[in-house]
C-alpha cells in the first residue's frame, strides 16, 4: 500500500477471533492501528507486549486490529492461533488471513508489519520489523494530534 490510499475492506477472513469489525466500524470515529503478526514469528512474539500497550493506552483514540497472516501451513491450525492469542493477551479483534486475502489487498510482505490510518481511513504510516516500537508510538502520536 502507499501512503494516503484507503483502507482495504476487511472482507476474506477464514475466521474471527475476540470480535468481528469492518471497515465501517473502524473508520470516521478514531484512528486505526492494523498489525500483522504469526503465529511462527519470533520477533512477533516479542513486540505483542508493545502493541497491547498501545492499544491499552490509547484505548479512547485508537481502534486496533491483529491480523494473522499464515507463514506456513504449521501456522493454519486454529487450535494454535487462538491459543496464542490467549496467551499474548491478544484481546483486539483478529482477522485470521489463511488465504491471504487481507494481506493482498495490504500487499503485506511481512510480519510483524504496521499500518496506521487516520480517522478518514487514509494510510499514515506503514513499518516492518521488531525493532521501531517507538517509531510507531511516534507515528500513532502525530496521526492522533492531527484529529
Amino acid at each position: 500500500m502507499k501512503l494516503r490510499e484507503q483502507m482495504p475492506e476487511l472482507t476474506g477472513a477464514t475466521s474471527w477471533i475476540n470480535d468481528e469489525v469492518t471497515k465501517e466500524d473502524l473508520v470516521g470515529d478514531k484512528a486505526t492501528l492494523i498489525h500483522f503478526w504469526s503465529v511462527s514469528c519470533h520477533l512477533c512474539k516479542e513486540a505483542m507486549p508493545e502493541v497491547n500497550d498501545l492499544r491499552d493506552e490509547y484505548d479512547d483514540q485508537l481502534n486496533v486490529v491483529a491480523v494473522h497472516m499464515p507463514r506456513s501451513e504449521d501456522d493454519l491450525d486454529m487450535g494454535v492461533i487462538e491459543a496464542m492469542a490467549m496467551g499474548h493477551d491478544i484481546t483486539q479483534p483478529i482477522y485470521v488471513d489463511s488465504e491471504h486475502k487481507l494481506t493482498d489487498a495490504f500487499e503485506n510482505k511481512y510480519v510483524p508489519a504496521y499500518y496506521v490510518f487516520d480517522k478518514e481511513g487514509q494510510l499514515r504510516h506503514f513499518q516492518a520489523g521488531g525493532n521501531g516500537m517507538p517509531m510507531l508510538r511516534k507515528r500513532i502520536n502525530r496521526v492522533l494530534g492531527e484529529e
